[in-house]
């Protein structure tokens, strides 16, 4: 974190949060209407203010997204990091089934681009009207 960051006096509005987290200021309120986030306090006037452990939580969520958990496996993953007793197998579950799924998308996108790959190979791309990559979209 950097200097500026530790130094931020707390709590900060929707926009310092969106910036010492990473993620737009619409995220942020999509991750608390989703519940990802603990009711954050409000001023007088209505305006959000989030606490320092509210600012880790978003870093934790984007570090989540950026590696593509779903929002349900995000709920889960924050839910388990803010349980001290819960078990590391537990978490391990989590990412493993996150990374088994992961392996499948990428087998399953590596057999399109083989398809692709061969459609374009047969395809002359030439001034003649037959294109088997048509042909091949409209089975």
């Amino acid at each position: 974190m950097s200097a500026a960051a530790s130094s931020a006096a707390w709590p900060v509005n929707i926009g310092e949060a969106a910036r010492q987290s990473g993620v737009s200021a619409k995220m942020v309120r999509h991750y608390e209407s989703l519940g990802l986030l603990p009711r954050v306090a409000r001023t007088d006037s209505g305006y959000r203010q989030y606490s320092e452990a509210d600012v880790h939580t978003l870093r934790f969520i984007k570090r989540g997204r950026d590696l593509g958990f779903s929002m349900e496996e995000i709920g889960e993953l924050v839910g388990l990091w803010q349980n001290r007793r819960r078990a590391s197998a537990s978490v391990r579950k989590v990412a493993q089934k996150h990374s088994d799924d992961l392996a499948q998308r990428i087998q399953a996108m590596q057999e399109m681009q083989r398809t692709l790959q061969h459609l374009i190979h047969c395809c002359h791309g030439d001034d003649r009207p037959e294109c088997p990559i048509l042909e091949a979209l409209a089975g």
